[in-house]
């Protein structure tokens, strides 16, 4: 439970931006991001008045983007952190983390690229594999949607559940990422791809954190246009998206066999 102390800064911070809104300056999204983590952090109720508050600055701030405001410009960034190569792209509103895995089964060596796609809030939007060499080959470049949140782009960022869209049957190269993968149950293999995710997130930001992140090109071939990872940490609009998508866990319940309810809960 909140002490009276965390009572009495989160009065102060939260009476602060509600008067920026009026006088300025302005608002920005990382503030409220890290407004929200105070109160979580401290046992606020999610239905109290300062989540609330919170909620009506956020509306206000959506109210009031200028028309003629151009959104920040797409980056991507690559290197090495926490055992892998990751490739991150920040748009306006999210950040594309993929990670690549490799491995040999019955023979056959393949290869596929794992991209999980984040909100605002931290929160998935989708899951995706590419075959970049497929136990298939008729399969290498094609695109599989593992998991996907219905009407994504259209629902309140911080959702705390919503229904997704799910492949009926799971790419066998799915192995490359945990050779036992299969053997679990589906609802079980879903939640591990959404949270696996999370996990990487939290990983590259202790590895930013705590040592030099290798790498500003990628593995294999150029990319003129791609930075160093190490630079995501001053990214305006990633850094905060990646900060809140470490603290992140979900699960996941079959509804049928092509559609399924996530849920969220802070670690």
């Amino acid at each position: 439970m909140a002490t009276k102390d965390h009572r009495r800064l989160a009065q102060g911070l939260i009476q602060g931006l509600e008067s920026r809104i009026h006088v300025g300056p302005p608002v920005r999204e990382a503030e409220l991001l890290s407004a929200r983590d105070f109160l979580r952090q401290n046992d606020f109720s999610l239905a109290s008045d300062y989540f609330h508050r919170l909620e009506q600055i956020q509306n206000r701030l959506e109210a009031r983007v200028p028309v003629s405001a151009a959104p920040p410009a797409k980056r991507n960034y690559g290197g090495q952190a926490a055992g892998h190569w990751m490739q991150l792209q920040s748009a306006y509103d999210h950040v594309i983390l993929s990670t690549c895995y490799e491995g040999v089964f019955d023979l056959k060596s393949g290869r596929v690229k794992i991209s999980h796609r984040f909100n605002q809030h931290g929160r998935i939007d989708f899951v995706e594999l590419k075959f970049l060499r497929s136990l298939q080959p008729c399969l290498n470049g094609e695109v599989r949607s593992l998991l996907r949140v219905r009407d994504y782009p259209t629902i309140r960022k911080d959702w705390r559940a919503a229904e997704a869209f799910i492949l009926p049957v799971l790419p066998q190269e799915l192995i490359f990422l945990y050779q036992e993968i299969f053997r679990s149950p589906r609802h079980e293999v879903l939640a591990w791809l959404v949270n696996i995710g999370h996990r990487i997130v939290g990983d590259l930001l202790e590895d930013l954190r705590t040592r030099l992140v290798n790498g500003s090109v990628p593995q294999r071939g150029t990319n003129g246009d791609q930075l160093c990872l190490e630079a995501v940490r001053t990214d305006e609009v990633a850094a905060p998206i990646l900060k809140h998508a470490a603290t992140l866990e979900a699960t996941v319940d079959l509804n049928d066999p092509k559609t399924a309810s996530v849920r969220y809960a802070s670690r």
